[in-house]
């Protein structure tokens, strides 16, 4: 293996370890949130208002429901740029070919 590809190894482990050992250390951190904030309000509105779905995964902790909503936005600004990256580039290539 070249050093590159142990150094990428390497890296990509270390950033599986800092995601995945505070998710299984940490279970009681709190982190207010849109969610928790509108179910107070509809609470105050509404005593009796039972929700009609339940999550199917709970979360450990409220930081947890950050860690996933950032990791989902950073895998969607990465799926928008590289279609960016791509339509740039096809463009690119056609207008050497023609």
């Amino acid at each position: 293996m070249k050093k590159n590809a142990v150094l990428i190894v390497c890296l990509l482990l270390l950033a599986a370890a800092i995601v995945c050992i505070p998710l299984l250390t940490i279970h009681d951190s709190e982190f207010g949130g849109a969610d928790g904030q509108a179910e107070e309000v509809i609470t105050a509105i509404d005593p009796e208002y039972e929700p009609w779905a339940e999550s199917v995964l709970e979360p450990p902790g409220g930081e947890t429901e950050s860690l996933l909503f950032a990791l989902q936005a950073a895998l969607g600004a990465g799926v928008v740029c590289f279609a960016f990256g791509y339509l740039a580039a096809r463009k690119k290539y056609r207008r050497e070919e023609g």
